[in-house]
């Protein structure tokens, strides 16, 4: 086993459980909680978070991976509290999101990589919560030149540390594929890597292809966008992926959050309304119809339980 840290301090790996492995608490925009913070209601969502995390730990939760980053508005004390509050373990992530910062577009990965340093070896916002995943996100038309700075800086930050990365992608158009090839040239070891949103394609050959790389693959929109794939559809492509081997290289997350203001009101809405379970989608709908395909308690176990514990121990 490894020590990781987690916002309520070091942790066992041992520890984590059973794991989603890509959540969010609050998601909003860089800077709005300390200049606007009427617009947000904090203290409500911390209630919110504890609630449903509270329920999702009596269903056999255990740890979710906040992979939150400053342009989402990561609020490093919020997730404390939902954490201690609630009884779920919440590892959080250092790194950016696809609203990068101007500043960064002028920089080179040497002059961004520090900071995600720092903010794993020392701590987060003033405080001594320490980030223990580097999240990067390139989306729709693949990686654009500021992307890539932020790319090879998240790699040159985990060749320093350690510390895995874990990333947001489109996978309709292989944006994966033009990740892992930064990585290789930036000489990371793709065991440390996980290519999230990859079932937003049904594509099992470009999922097989990055397995076969040595990435780990996050299957982690549930119940995901139904005008991509419906939740059916992409149970359909993580039961193709265990047929095909891969039960022990694939981890699943909903990219779930109690609070989600960069979207409409609307979009909101219909958010909640495609998932009354939240955080509990996965245990109540995803691993049944799992069961149901053939998959394993073995299957299920490996999936939830030893891929996030193996990912952050480096292990194969």
């Amino acid at each position: 086993m490894a020590t990781i840290n987690s916002v309520l301090g070091p942790m066992d790996t041992a520890d984590l459980g059973f794991t989603l492995s890509h959540e969010h608490v609050l998601v909003t925009s860089a800077g709005i909680q300390q200049i606007y913070p009427e617009f947000i209601d904090r203290a409500g969502t911390i209630e919110r978070g504890i609630r449903d995390l509270k329920a999702a730990y009596d269903e056999g939760l255990r740890s979710i991976i906040d992979v939150t980053t400053i342009d989402l508005g990561r609020d490093i004390r919020l997730i404390e509290e939902v954490s201690r509050g609630s009884g779920v373990n919440i590892v959080c992530a250092t790194g950016t999101w696809r609203d990068i910062p101007r500043v960064f577009w002028t920089a080179t990965p040497d002059d961004v990589a520090p900071l995600y340093i720092r903010e794993i070896e020392e701590g987060i916002e003033g405080t001594d919560i320490k980030a223990a995943i580097i999240k990067v996100a390139n989306d729709m038309g693949g990686v654009t030149p500021e992307g890539e700075i932020i790319l090879r800086a998240a790699a040159r930050a985990q060749k320093a540390t350690g510390v895995p990365i874990s990333t947001h992608t489109w996978a309709p158009e292989r944006v994966g594929e033009q990740q892992v090839a930064v990585f290789e040239d930036e000489g990371v070891d793709l065991n440390k890597v996980y290519i999230g949103h990859s079932n937003d394609t049904d594509d099992t050959d470009y999922l097989i292809g990055l397995l076969e790389k040595g990435v780990w693959i996050g299957l982690d929109r549930y119940p995901g966008r139904p005008e991509v794939l419906d939740w059916e559809a992409r149970t359909q492509t993580a039961y193709k992926l265990i047929e095909a081997g891969f039960a022990h290289r694939i981890m699943l997350g909903h990219d779930w959050s109690v609070a989600l203001l960069i979207a409409l009101k609307e979009a909101r809405e219909a958010r909640d309304k495609n998932n009354p379970d939240g955080y509990l989608f996965i245990t109540r709908r995803v691993l049944p119809r799992l069961q149901e395909l053939g998959a394993s308690d073995d299957d299920i176990h490996k999936i939830m339980v030893d891929n996030p514990r193996r990912f952050f121990e480096g292990k194969q």
